[in-house]
C-alpha cells in the first residue's frame, strides 16, 4: 500500500508532534482560538506544563494527560485524545480537571480565587447514552448551570468534547476555522496535497509539520512505533467489545493492511471502521483531490480482510480506467 503522505494526528506521536511542541504552539493556540471562538479573550500565548500528575497519592501519580499548558492569562487547559470507546468518559474528563484546579491551592491565606480550567476531550466515538448532547452536533461545551433557573452558575470549569464520527463535512462545505480543523484531524493522512479552500497560513504550517518526509530517522522511528500502538490498541478494543465489526482486524493491523484506516471513520461508530475509510476515499475522490488510480489502489488494500464485499461495493462506484 502507498505510504502516507502526513502524519496521523490520532496517533500519539501525530498528536504531540503537531499540538505538543514548543516549536509548534501557534499551532495548539490557533486550534484553542478556533475552538472556543466568540467566547473568551484570544489566547496570544501559552506555556507547556508537565502532562505527568505529580498528586499526593499512587493513584494520582497515574494521572497522565496528553497535553497541559496555561495561557497568559493564567487559565488552564487539559487536551487529550481518545480513540477507542470508554464508558467514563466523563467522569474521568471531569477527574482530570480537577488536578488543575487543586494546584492553584497557595500556602498560608488565600482567596480561593482560582483561574479557568478546560478539559477538551477528542474522541473518536460518539457518547453511548447521549445526555447532554446535541445530534449531529461534533462539540459538546459542558458548565455548572443552575438547575432551577437554567442560568449559568459558575464558568471557571469548562468540559469540552468533540465526537469526531459525527463531522462529515467536505474540504468545500467548512466554513469557519474550526471546521477546517475538524476536517484536517480527520483526513489529514488522507491527503495527497492541501486543499484550495485551507490554503491559509496556518494550514500551511500544519502541513509542514506534519509531513512524514520531513522526519529524521529518530522521528521517523517514534512515528512508526506510535502508530504500531494505536493499532494494537484498536485491535484489544474490538476484541473486548465483541462488536463483530472487522472480523480478522487485528491480523490485517499486524501485517500493516490497515494503514491509515482511522482517519476514514466517515461512519465511526455506527458504520464501522472499514466502511468509514471507504466512503472517505469515495468523498476525497468526487471533491478532485484524490486521483482514480490512488483512490482504487487504496481501497483495495482492504480485500483480504473478511471484508471482500463491501469493499467491491465501492470499487464497483468508481468509473472504469
Amino acid at each position: 500500500m502507498e505510504p502516507e503522505k502526513y502524519i496521523n494526528p490520532f496517533t500519539d506521536y501525530g498528536f504531540k508532534r503537531i499540538f505538543g511542541m514548543e516549536a509548534h504552539k501557534d499551532l495548539l493556540i490557533d486550534f484553542l482560538n478556533q475552538l472556543l471562538e466568540g467566547q473568551e479573550r484570544p489566547i496570544v500565548d501559552l506555556t507547556y506544563l508537565p502532562t505527568e500528575k505529580l498528586g499526593g497519592t499512587e493513584f494520582d501519580r497515574r494521572a497522565v494527560f496528553d497535553l497541559h499548558c496555561t495561557t497568559q492569562d493564567g487559565d488552564f487547559f487539559l487536551v487529550e485524545m481518545q480513540m477507542a470507546s470508554h464508558k467514563f468518559i466523563k467522569d474521568r474528563t471531569l477527574f482530570y480537571a480537577t488536578f488543575p484546579i487543586q494546584s492553584q491551592a497557595k500556602k498560608g491565606e488565600w482567596d480561593f480565587n482560582l483561574k479557568k480550567v478546560y478539559a477538551i476531550g477528542i474522541l473518536g466515538f460518539c457518547f453511548d447514552d447521549k445526555v447532554g448532547t446535541i445530534p449531529n452536533e461534533v462539540k459538546t461545551v459542558a458548565q455548572l448551570h443552575n438547575s432551577q433557573s437554567k442560568e449559568l452558575f459558575y464558568d471557571k470549569l469548562n468540559l469540552i468534547f468533540l465526537e469526531m464520527p459525527k463531522f462529515s463535512k467536505s474540504w468545500q462545505e467548512c466554513e469557519t476555522g474550526f471546521e477546517k480543523w475538524l476536517y484536517l484531524l480527520k483526513n489529514l493522512p488522507l491527503l495527497e496535497r492541501m486543499p484550495e479552500k485551507l490554503k491559509e497560513q496556518i494550514f500551511t504550517r500544519l502541513f509542514e509539520v506534519a509531513e512524514i518526509a520531513k522526519l529524521n530517522v529518530v522521528e521517523y522511528h517514534d512515528y512508526i512505533q506510535s502508530r504500531k500502538v494505536f493499532w494494537d490498541n484498536y485491535s484489544a478494543f474490538f476484541t473486548a467489545t465483541e462488536k463483530g465489526w472487522i472480523s480478522g482486524h487485528a491480523k490485517g493491523m499486524a501485517e500493516g493492511k490497515a494503514e491509515g484506516m482511522a482517519e476514514g471513520m466517515a461512519q465511526g461508530m455506527a458504520t464501522g471502521m472499514v466502511e468509514g475509510r471507504l466512503q472517505s476515499l469515495m468523498e476525497l475522490y468526487r471533491e478532485g483531490e484524490l486521483g482514480l488510480k490512488k483512490v482504487r489502489t487504496k481501497m483495495e488494500a482492504f480485500l483480504g480482510q473478511d471484508q471482500d464485499p463491501l469493499v467491491q461495493k465501492y470499487l464497483e462506484l468508481l468509473p472504469k480506467e
